[in-house]
């Protein structure tokens, strides 16, 4: 599976098990499911992270796609050696996809916020 839809397919269940919604394991790569998995293990540690470093906003006013781009952004930068420029370039070719209007705030705010974590 090439890493777009590896990146995808975490998001998309990140976004379902926030929701507690549930999925066939059938229906994603293994790999995903476990990255996920992983992800939601940390949740707390990762929201907390989150949290310290939004300004002016606040964890609960992120939309759940958006919470899902982050979530995995810093669960990789914490938990991964990935370079944390790439990191934040898949994070922003993501929210590009998932969730970004005409006016690219959305991918400004996720890009601002995950180059002020940087761990």
């Amino acid at each position: 599976m090439a890493r777009k839809e590896y990146r995808e397919s975490v998001v998309s269940l990140l976004y379902l098990m926030a929701m507690e919604g549930n999925y066939l394991e059938t229906e994603y790569p293994k790999e995903s499911i476990d990255t996920a998995k992983a992800v939601f293990s940390h949740v707390i540690e990762i929201d907390q992270i989150i949290t310290d470093h939004l300004q002016n906003w606040t964890i609960d006013r992120l939309n759940y796609v958006d919470k899902a781009i982050i979530r995995f952004a810093v669960y990789e930068m914490r938990y991964t050696d990935q370079p944390y420029e790439i990191i934040i370039n898949e994070a922003v070719n993501l929210t590009k996809t998932f969730t970004n209007l005409d006016d690219d705030q959305a991918k400004a705010f996720n890009n601002r916020l995950l180059d002020n974590i940087r761990l």
